[in-house]
């Protein structure tokens, strides 16, 4: 959980020491990210211990250990980063060694793709598989090894400094950019300290103080080597929660930050909420489900109830992931919420997703020339929506179902999109697909009818629905027509049909029991 604050009202001597501190932080932090790259897979307790001791007798116990654990988050995160890279690399090889393969101007399949379309492309192609396998055993070999490339400040920003023009930047301006995002100016929360963080402190009244680091404990305006800054703090998004926290002393961990473009320092509070309980199947299902079809600029949703049918009409959440990071993250988040709170007034329990993962198809050998699909495809969110997903849905006590995607659309569309439109509804193929999403994440079948069964059964290739559950009598059987003259006649005897006495012509004679069969009056045909 993380909430944001303006500090507003710095004087010139608060930003000044804030610009001390984080640079001099940024520089320490620097350096013990080189250490930790040059120790790679040999790194032990030892050494950790050896380099929080060189960070702790120019700063402080505590911004040394801030700084360490920073630094090998940093250093996993481009481990797992390197390893997917590697992935990417072998999806891209296999598919060329497939297509070459092929002979020229094979057509492929609908899982597998045919072959390069000319001797030109083929011949290309085996230098692009060779270049691949050059690249791929390079990156196995700083994998194996430990090597990992991390660039402080973000490589993207360090790129821009040899294309400023295109930027429109000019090199003082990328200079204050790239010295901002090297600053280290983040501490760790710790649970049972003074309002749960000791060195950057948040008193319940506003009031922001910093332990500054031995080398700056000069600029001190406080007791115990801290400088209290003039600005106040009032945290208006779950204002509430984090004071709670505070006043019971629980960790929270706190980020100072500039945004050189506005001007502006940014306070950042984070804190870890309880692990998300996972609650049995039945239970989420008990209530209905919400069927989520995830595409590239849209939520396609529609409520369904217990027994799999579709309630109430079809709806949409638009996002758009264009722009920057920060918009993209901002567009997914507001979504997000907008189809929680939907599903929180809707009653339902649960929320079925498709685990998506489109890692292998992303590649530019997997789909060859058609590059707008692969924008496509790269640009819907599932990694970055499973994040939000599930940490936002566990504060309004929702569950995530995720299934199979596995022709979720094709169904959808053959099953549900011309039965559900009306004159006034146009289903689209998005929607049927959410409903085949919710019905899978319910357990039923997405098929609205099952095949005949063989010509040695009793009731020849009578039509099976699969709406009743498995315990209902006669579901293999189709529904009796409910005609004027039946309802008539029920109306004057006051009984029902039953099976031993008379028989209609489209149902099925059971000697086995002469009990009244009545129909599922939730069955949807």
């Amino acid at each position: 959980m993380s909430v944001r604050d303006r500090l507003k009202g710095l004087t010139p001597e608060d930003e000044r020491v804030l610009r001390l501190v984080g640079g001099h932080m940024g520089a320490l932090a620097s350096k013990d990210l080189k250490a930790r790259c040059a120790d790679g897979l040999d790194h032990c307790s030892e050494t950790w211990a050896a380099r929080k001791r060189d960070l702790t007798v120019r700063s402080s116990s505590r911004w040394a250990g801030s700084v360490t654990k920073a630094t090998h988050d940093q250093w996993a995160l481009s481990r797992r980063g390197q390893g997917a890279y590697l992935d990417s690399l072998d999806a891209g090889i296999r598919t060329i060694s497939h297509r070459l393969s092929l002979p020229i101007g094979e057509k492929g399949g609908r899982r597998q793709p045919g072959g390069y379309r000319s001797k030109h492309e083929w011949f290309h192609k085996t230098r692009r598989l060779h270049v691949l396998e050059e690249r791929r055993a390079a990156v196995a070999a700083d994998r194996d090894n430990g090597v990992v490339h991390v660039v402080r400040g973000g490589r993207k920003l360090l790129n821009t400094r040899h294309n400023l023009d295109a930027a429109d930047l000019t090199e003082a301006r990328w200079r204050e950019r790239w010295e901002s995002a090297r600053w280290f100016l983040s501490a760790d929360g710790e649970s049972g300290k003074r309002f749960g963080n000791e060195t950057i402190r948040v008193a319940p009244d506003g009031e922001v103080s910093i332990k500054l680091p031995a080398a700056l404990a000069d600029l001190a305006n406080a007791k115990h080597g801290r400088y209290v800054l003039a600005a106040r703090v009032a945290f208006a998004h779950r204002g509430a929660e984090w004071a709670d926290r505070i006043e019971a002393n629980r960790a929270v961990a706190y980020r100072i930050h500039l945004d050189v473009e506005r001007g502006r320092w940014y306070l950042d509070a984070s804190w870890t909420r309880p692990v998300v309980k996972t609650a049995p199947l039945a239970t989420a299902r008990a209530a209905g489900m919400v069927g989520v079809d995830t595409n590239a600029d849209h939520f396609a949703c529609w409520q369904l109830d217990v027994h799999g049918n579709p309630v109430g009409e079809p709806r949409r959440f638009f996002y758009d992931l264009t722009g920057t990071a920060t918009h993209r993250d901002a567009q997914v988040r507001h979504a997000v919420s907008r189809l929680l709170h939907w599903a929180k007034r809707c009653g339902v329990r649960a929320i079925g997703l498709e685990n998506l993962d489109f890692t292998a198809e992303t590649t530019r050998e997997k789909h060859g020339r058609r590059k707008r699909f692969r924008q496509l495809i790269s640009g819907i969110p599932t990694g970055r929506l499973r994040a939000r997903l599930v940490s936002m849905a566990a504060e309004l006590d929702l569950v995530i179902v995720a299934v199979d995607p596995a022709y979720t659309s094709q169904w959808g569309t053959q099953h549900w999109r011309k039965p559900l439109a009306t004159p006034r509804r146009r289903t689209t193929r998005h929607d049927s697909a959410a409903v085949a999403i919710g019905r899978r994440a319910l357990g039923h079948p997405i098929r609205r009818r099952t095949a005949p069964p063989h010509d040695d059964r009793s009731d020849r290739r009578g039509h099976r629905t699969v709406q009743a559950p498995s315990g209902t009598r006669g579901r293999e059987e189709t529904r009796h027509p409910a005609t004027d003259r039946a309802h008539d006649a029920r109306s004057r005897t006051g009984t029902t049909r039953t099976r031993a006495t008379s028989r209609a012509s489209n149902t099925v004679r059971d000697a086995r029991s002469d009990q009244t069969w009545v129909q599922d009056p939730l069955l949807l045909t």
